[in-house]
Parts: C-alpha cells; structure tokens; sequence
C-alpha cells in the first residue's frame, strides 16, 4: 500500500509510472490526497473540540470548588452540546479514514522506473538466455504422455479423488518430486536462508498484509465457515511472520525459505496451454524471502535472481529471465523477473520462478518496520521469489531428459532420488 506522503511528493510522476500498468490513476490519487486533507481537517476540529471541552470541564470544577454552583451548571449544559459534537467528528472521521483505506488497498504498487511499458506478456523483456536446448529422439512425448507411460503421475486419478488439476503421484514420480523439495531447500538454507516451516491456512489480516486481498480473493479457496484462506502461496505465511513487527537495523537483512502446497482456482484456466502440469489448482513450491534495508533491496534483488540461475543451471535445464512489462506486474510488485524453462516436448516456453522487489508496499499494509541507526522508524522493503515452483520444473525434467530407453534423472538430483533413470 502506498503512503499517503509518498503520494503527495510524487503525485505526477506515481500518475506517469502507474500508466505503465494501463492505468489512469489520477483521479484515485487525487482523491486520495483529498480525503487525507479532509481527513486531517477532521482530525483538527476533534482535536480542538476535545481541548475545549477539557477546558470547560476543568472550569466546571474549579466553579463548583469555589460555590458559583449556578455557573457551572450553565458551562455543564455547554459540555453535553461538545460531547455530542465530538462524537459526531469521531463518527466522521472513521468514515473518513475508513474511505481512503479502502482507496489506499485498490492502487496498486508504482512500477520501478526500468519496468518496461507494455499490455501482455508478449511485451516482456528477455534480459538473458541460459542452456541448449536438447535435440529429442523421434516419437518424444509431453510430460502428460511420459507420465503415463511410465505411471508416475496420474492425472485421472486425482480427477476422480477432488477434480480436474489434483494429479496424484507415483512411485518414482513422488520420489523425484520428494527429490527437487529437499534438493531446492537444502540450497537456499546453504545460500543463508533460515528453512520456517508454516501454516497452510491464513487469517484475512494476512491475505491483506501481502496485498492478495482484496486483489485476488477470487482465485483463492475461501474456508467459509472460518473465514481463513488456503495459501496461493508461501509468500502470504512467511511475509506475515513479520506483521506488526518492529525490528532493528542491525536485525538486517532476513532471508527464510520454506516448502508449501500451494493453491490457487485459477478461474478462467482452460486449453491446450494448461494441460498435465502446465497449471494446477494443487501444487508443491519452495520459496525465498527476504526483508531488507531500502537501501540494499535492489542489490538483493539482483542476489536473488543470481540465486535461482544457480538452481537451474545445476538442473541443466535451458531457461531465459524475462523483465515484466507494466501489464504483467502483480499488483504489489514493483519490479518482477520471471523465469521460464524451456519444454521442448512442448516446443514452449513454461514460468518456473518469478522474483519480484515489493519495496515498501507490503511492508507498510504490514506495519513492518525497523528502528534506523538514528532511533527512526523507517519501513522495510520487502522481496520473495520461487526457488523453485516445482510443477513445470517436473514438466521440464521429464521432456527434456527423455531418451528412447526412459527418463533420465539430473545429475543432482541423484542422491536424493536414489536412481537416475525412470524406466
């Protein structure tokens, strides 16, 4: 959530970055900046009311100590008329605050002055290419096909236990995916992430606090009866950790990882693009956070992204990193790297990570601040990335090391799987 004195500051160049993301913005800032002047109007006239009946009341009783009983039964009366007026400013004043809350939660982060402008993913910018692309023996399958073939991920089956994007796993298939959790976690923890294991549910405080409410609460599943919400991702859990937080500057910078189950409804998915792991409703990911000092949130950024090539290149998987255009960004990023590996079974391209730098956006939705070396409260910034999404990882694996006689398991992976070949 932005902040209503960064709008002020920077009113026309928000206006100019947020038009980036196809978006008029300015009469939303415009009335956000209004409703903070009414609201501050507001808060002087309760502010002065509230003096003024303190005043009269101190009055009240120094009349009623020197016996003017009849005078202070007139400035009494004057009182109830203040009480009354005060709880009608306080009254207004909620409106008020409440109002521009609600306005605050619909604008959506600036966009960091590289974000390339651009509608789709079609405007995206490759900002670098790693990895050959496998030549495949005549008559390669796509993973939905290999995984049949070879009964390690049944798609139909978890159709009939919950629906359609639930595959259920098998076998060896289980045993890899067991494989690339372990192997993702035990590399992030030796990069410096502390591992957290967290809850797969999350109140709404928390869906506000990492902007996926009221943004997207339709392609989260909504527990009803509990008001609570299951995870789109690990992000929204580990973030929260550090909701209402005040934290020194020497407490600086603060990465954790973690693995989840992730899950998303994905409403509107349908078509040959989405078939076997290309987009589930259920999936396993391993993600990396970090809380940084602003000044060193774009240079973590940049360690981040160097993090997850890392990851890839040991998979020995062919990727590119894309800068996402103003029409891609989610609405709390302010700048995003997408990585995709390269399906050549599917002779496409498939998003496996995206890293994104959250500046102070979340932070200030979280109230998560820390105390600077000259006893300020500043906001932090905020950052996460996938290392990795584990679905199109698989799809990636599967395709791209198949060969006539089976699949065969990356070289890194090995001691985790405890084969390397699926056959």
């Amino acid at each position: 959530m932005l902040q209503v004195a960064f709008i002020k500051e920077n009113k026309e160049d928000i206006i100019k970055r947020l038009a980036k993301r196809n978006i008029d913005a300015t009469e939303m800032i415009n009335n956000a900046i209004t409703l903070d002047e009414e609201r501050k109007a507001l808060q002087t006239s309760l502010d002065n009311t509230k003096a003024e009946s303190n005043a009269l009341s101190k009055e009240i009783g120094n009349l009623f100590k020197s016996g003017e009983v009849q005078k202070a039964n007139l400035l009494k009366e004057k009182t109830i008329l203040l009480k009354e007026t005060t709880k009608n400013f306080e009254q207004e004043l909620n409106n008020k605050v409440e109002a521009l809350s609600e306005l605050l939660y619909k604008i959506p982060n600036v966009p960091n002055p590289i974000v390339p402008a651009g509608n789709t993913d079609e405007d995206n910018e490759e900002t670098f290419r790693e990895g050959d692309i496998p030549k495949l023996h005549d008559g390669a399958l796509p993973h939905w096909e290999l995984a049949k073939k070879y009964n390690i991920i049944d798609f139909e089956l978890g159709n009939k236990i919950t629906g359609a994007g639930f595959p259920v796993y098998i076998g060896k298939g289980a045993r890899l995916q067991r494989a690339l959790i372990a192997y993702f976690l035990d590399k992030n923890t030796e990069a410096g992430y502390t591992e957290y294991q967290v809850p797969h549910l999350v109140n709404e405080a928390s869906g506000f606090g990492t902007g996926q409410l009221p943004d997207k609460e339709g392609q989260m599943y909504h527990v009803t009866l509990d008001n609570l919400y299951l995870i789109p991702t690990a992000e929204v859990p580990a973030t929260n950790i550090f909701r209402d937080t005040l934290l020194n500057e020497s407490d600086l910078p603060i990465g954790i990882t973690g693995y989840t189950p992730c899950f998303r409804r994905e409403a509107g998915s349908y078509g040959a693009h989405v078939r076997g792991l290309n987009r589930l409703h259920q999936f396993d990911k391993v993600e990396i956070l970090r809380v940084e000092h602003p000044d060193n949130s774009y240079k973590a950024l940049d360690s981040m992204v160097n993090h997850v090539k890392g990851l890839l290149k040991d998979l020995k998987l062919p990727y590119r990193i894309l800068r996402l255009c103003g029409g891609d960004l989610g609405f709390t990023s302010a700048l995003t790297y997408d990585f995709e590996v390269f399906s050549t079974a599917q002779d496409r391209w498939l998003e496996v990570s995206s890293v994104s730098n959250f500046e102070t956006f979340q932070a200030n939705r979280l109230k998560l601040r820390f105390k600077n070396n000259e006893g300020k409260n500043e906001l932090c910034h905020t950052l996460n990335g996938s290392a990795l999404a584990l679905p199109r990882i698989l799809a990636g694996i599967l395709e791209n090391y198949q060969t006539e006689d089976g699949i065969k398991i990356p070289e890194v992976l090995v001691p985790y799987t405890g084969f390397d070949m699926i056959s």
